[in-house]
């Protein structure tokens, strides 16, 4: 089986300017890179932006009845929803049918792309939202995770493991296919952006934060608390999922000023994303997705877990971030519709 071909330097006329002044940047921060990634990957992940689903964690028991989520006429008991090879759909008349490899996967190692990253591809805070993401992006992406170039900083979490494991076994054809599917998918504004001192306690819901419905709440500090505002419909997944996501107070306007560019900060998001940082010919979309999922990413270029092709541009970008400039700009990103 070949591999897809990596997207090189110059493959993209469109992008030479963007990608030559991203590039430019590397040669300015090199040693802070160096510096911060060896710092970064010393410490543990937030296990905020990373849930894991703790020893004791029960999965919803099958009592025979269908689901419903409002909308659709479509049923699905719980076991039908758990399995990995037949993606639910609830609203066909929303999307074309799916493709094969959307649908149903390849058993034995390859799941149904349109289980976790549901029907028409939004995804959810513990993956990603791959509706509108540019094929190009999306198969380069696949070529990284099949040859070790994009790893994860929690090598056991489901569902970047469950990623991984996957891009082993799926041929060109079959990412091609889903690529194409996805690329083609309009991105919708799930998430809620919401600053706030407190928020409520949550528990691990599934890889993913759920409200503790205890009514007890508990300050913010430096962290993202992002969770579905209906569990159940998320956990049926519904592509009508919505999302809140709390983030300490004044983050989306700080956020905003560092994606502007801050001298011997960051760079201007712009530079490679577009001006409406809805992404440019092969460089993906930034605004108006999961800001966990974002904050994961930037992390991940940081600390060397996110090493492709395209990767190296970012790395000068996020040298110099901290913790909470992420946070920021997740928080702004997020906010803006995509």
């Amino acid at each position: 089986m070949s591999r897809p071909t990596p997207l090189r330097r110059g493959a993209i006329p469109a992008l030479a300017p963007a990608l030559g002044a991203c590039l430019a940047l590397s040669a300015t921060v090199a040693v802070a890179v160096t510096l911060s990634v060896a710092v970064v990957a010393a410490q543990d992940p937030p296990s905020w932006a990373y849930p894991v689903n703790p020893p004791d964690f029960k999965p919803r028991v099958d009592d025979g009845t269908p689901r419903r989520v409002p909308g659709s006429t479509a049923g699905y008991t719980v076991t039908q929803l758990r399995d990995l090879f037949a993606a639910p759909v609830w609203h066909p008349e929303e999307h074309p049918p799916l493709p094969p490899i959307v649908a149903q996967g390849r058993k034995p190692a390859v799941f149904a792309c349109g289980v976790c990253h549901r029907a028409d591809g939004p995804g959810g805070p513990e993956n990603a939202n791959v509706a509108g993401l540019p094929a190009a992006y999306i198969i380069q992406q696949m070529a990284d995770y099949k040859s070790g170039a994009r790893t994860t900083s929690l090598p056991d979490r489901a569902p970047q493991k469950n990623m991984i494991a996957l891009s082993k076994a799926i041929t060109d054809d079959e990412v091609r296919e889903a690529a194409a599917y996805f690329a083609a998918r309009t991105p919708r504004h799930a998430v809620r952006v919401v600053e706030s001192a407190d928020v409520p306690k949550t528990v691990v819901g599934g890889w993913f934060l759920a409200d503790a419905k205890t009514g007890e709440r508990e300050p913010i500090g430096a962290r993202i608390i992002e969770m579905p505002e209906n569990t159940e419909q998320f956990e049926n997944r519904d592509t009508h999922s919505r999302f809140i996501a709390y983030v300490p107070p004044g983050s989306i306007a700080r956020g905003q000023t560092l994606a502007a560019g801050v001298a011997g900060k960051t760079d201007r998001c712009a530079i490679c994303h577009g001006p409406d940082l809805k992404g440019l010919a092969g460089i993906p979309p930034i605004v108006g997705r999961s800001p966990s999922y974002a904050v994961r990413q930037l992390i991940e270029f940081k600390n060397g877990a996110r090493n492709g092709a395209a990767a190296a541009l970012m790395k000068p970008v996020v040298a110099n971030l901290t913790l909470d400039d992420m946070i920021a700009l997740a928080a702004y990103l997020s906010a803006q519709a995509p």
